[in-house]
């Protein structure tokens, strides 16, 4: 009988199968979470790390119903030990990291995640979860104390014992006073988009400023904001401080969950009475993706309460309950020194911070011998990202009566400083007006004849022009026309003008109607097409960053399975994209491979370095997802 094979290959397999096994038993696959009695209203953080993945390894993250996963984002480390004896030894850690938020209170369990590769499979313990209604903080020093408890994965490693986490979470590592992490409730359902209102201030006094902002929170593709409706302010004096034409977005952490920010609008109020004072919801109507994608949604912000206390006993003569901030009042006089005869410019210029809109400056008084037309009043706001200062200048025109010295005496203007809590008075000096006999030496104004007195009243509010004083009333001549306008050549081309325009745009829109119109089957099949399409562009990213690769990925699944199912799905949670493709008649196999590729999507954003094996197998489950519709 003749051999096949030999025991030397015999020998060389086993060997090999040896070499293998201490790869798979050192891999170490476990889940924890950073505290295990939450709020339903708070986020909380569930860490999965796998130890030394084998290619190709496969996580699958717990899923249960009674929870939301609101962001995911995953990180590898490796070590290396060097022996003198041996070949170095290479650890691999990856961690993924879920925010999540309980959907009811009770006894809760998070199911074990699952690991696959090469027909093998790890779970992970199950967690028990205390869940209770509202808010409940964590007590001092949980968090760190949980990380403390999780298995060091470089614990075999000489030296790496006692180095510093290297997973240690971003929220520890940042600074507190950061203004891009917030802590605030996250509308439940709307997670993904929602408006929010803020106050730079919660407690003002009466006629203080408080600036409202407006801001959408998003983690989806936004196309435009179609429709903004602001709040009811009733009880505030409001002036608008920042109205952006375009949508520019920043980067922000809310409650360990990324968004991106765009300001809607920003405004200045100013309450005129004291008590507790609401400001009702805004509303807006979104548009979130691009082109065929496009998903119109309402969405309603949060209300808001401001404390307003009452201005403190012992205001200055004259305050009035607009005078809060800080200003400052000056005069300006165009000469002290006149003829007769000749008018004097007399500025009352009040600036600073404040409602500059609604204060008012003191009234010029002067003495008989001079005579003060009403003033001519003047407001300059200079741009501020949050707050509202410039200044109001009222203008007086003074003419002398006669000659001699005259004093405009000195003026005051009291107002509130809210940042000192106190009354303050700001004060200009006297000014001295000396008028001099004019070319004709006369010393004083002619007396008024009883005639010219109302010639004079009704002349009050003349303009001052490089003449004199200019009466604003124009002497006009009426002539009767030649002919009545309907006699005229043009009138009859002019009325029948419209009429024909009207018809011509008409007839226009039918036949582009008609030259356009096209089957509902066609667009879609168009629309499939460009999905394919986009496909093949994200293709040609693979090399490149990671979340644009996944982004365009994400994008071209999304905007095939809106073209075949025929309604929007750009905004739908990964399970009601789901049962819309159930109810669609789209059988499991197909879904099963539409979620894994969009949690892929989702995962890969937050992956950097990814393998090209990876990459090309998303390619294919992609592709895979849109081939055989029309079968």
């Amino acid at each position: 009988m003749r051999r096949t094979g030999s025991g030397h290959a015999a020998l060389a397999a086993i060997a090999l199968l040896l070499t293998a096994m201490p790869a798979w038993a050192a891999i170490e696959f476990y889940q924890a979470v950073d505290r295990n009695e939450v709020g339903t209203e708070d986020v909380f953080q569930l860490t999965v790390v796998v130890v030394d993945p084998p290619d190709n390894a496969q996580v699958q993250f717990p899923a249960p119903g009674d929870f939301e996963v609101l962001s995911s984002s995953q990180s590898t480390q490796r070590s290396i030990e060097m022996s003198g004896s041996g070949p170095p030894q290479i650890q691999t850690v990856r961690k993924h990291v879920l925010m999540m938020r309980a959907n009811r209170a009770g006894s809760l369990t998070i199911p074990p995640a699952v690991l696959t590769s090469g027909g093998r499979t790890w779970r992970t313990e199950s967690i028990k979860m205390t869940v209770r209604k509202g808010h409940v903080g964590p007590p001092p020093g949980q968090a760190s104390r949980q990380r403390q408890q999780l298995p060091d994965p470089f614990r075999n490693f000489p030296g790496f014992g006692n180095m510093p986490d290297p997973f240690a979470d971003e929220e520890d590592q940042e600074d507190p006073g950061d203004s891009t992490r917030e802590d605030m409730r996250i509308p439940r359902g709307d997670s993904d988009l929602f408006l929010r209102a803020t106050l730079d201030k919660k407690q003002v006094y009466v006629g203080e400023q408080v600036t409202l902002s407006l801001y959408i929170y998003s983690r989806v593709d936004l196309s435009s904001v179609d429709a903004v409706t602001m709040p009811k302010l009733e009880g505030f004096w409001s002036e608008d401080v920042e109205s952006p034409t375009q949508l520019s977005g920043e980067q922000r952490i809310v409650n360990g969950v990324p968004y991106r920010t765009y300001l809607l609008r920003r405004r200045a109020i100013f309450p005129v009475k004291s008590g507790t004072l609401s400001i009702t919801a805004a509303e807006a109507d979104i548009t979130t993706g691009f082109l065929f994608a496009g998903h119109r949604v309402h969405r309603v912000s949060n209300a808001l309460d401001v404390e307003v206390k009452p201005l403190p006993p012992g205001a200055p003569k004259g305050m009035s309950g607009a005078n809060v901030g800080d200003w400052k009042l000056s005069l300006d006089v165009s000469q002290t020194k006149v003829e007769l005869g000749q008018p004097v410019t007399v500025k009352i210029i009040l600036e600073g911070s404040g409602n500059v809109k609604n204060v008012t400056p003191p009234r010029l008084e002067a003495p008989a011998a001079l005579k003060v037309y009403e003033p001519k009043t003047s407001d300059k706001v200079v741009p501020n990202k949050w707050r509202i200062q410039g200044s109001r200048v009222q203008e007086y025109l003074v003419m002398p009566q006669r000659t001699g010295s005259f004093t405009l005496p000195a003026l005051e203007f009291p107002y509130f400083d809210p940042k000192t809590g106190r009354y303050a008075v700001s004060r200009t000096e006297p000014v001295e007006l000396t008028v001099e006999p004019g070319a004709g030496g006369v010393a004083s104004a002619p007396a008024a004849s009883p005639t010219q007195l109302a010639d004079a009243a009704s002349e009050q509010k003349n303009v001052l022009t490089a003449g004199g004083l200019r009466p604003l009333r124009y002497q006009a001549r009426f002539e009767e026309p030649a002919a009545a306008v309907w006699q005229r050549p043009f009138f009859v081309p002019a009325v029948l003008t419209p009429v024909g325009l009207m018809v011509a745009l008409g007839v226009v829109g039918l036949v582009r109607g008609r030259m356009s119109r096209e089957d509902e089957g066609s667009r879609n099949r168009q629309r499939a097409k460009a999905a394919r399409k986009r496909l093949a562009e994200a293709e040609k990213l693979r090399g490149g960053s990671s979340s644009a690769f996944y982004g365009e990925v994400e994008k071209a699944v999304l905007n095939f399975l809106e073209a075949r199912l025929k309604v929007p799905v750009g905004g739908l949670t990964r399970d009601a994209l789901d049962a819309k493709l159930a109810e669609s008649g789209v059988d499991a196999e197909r879904r099963q491979r539409v979620r894994f590729v969009l949690e892929a999507c989702d995962a890969g954003r937050f992956a950097p370095g990814a393998e090209p094996a990876a990459r090309e197998r998303i390619l294919d489950d992609a592709a895979a997802v849109m081939e055989g519709w029309d079968k």
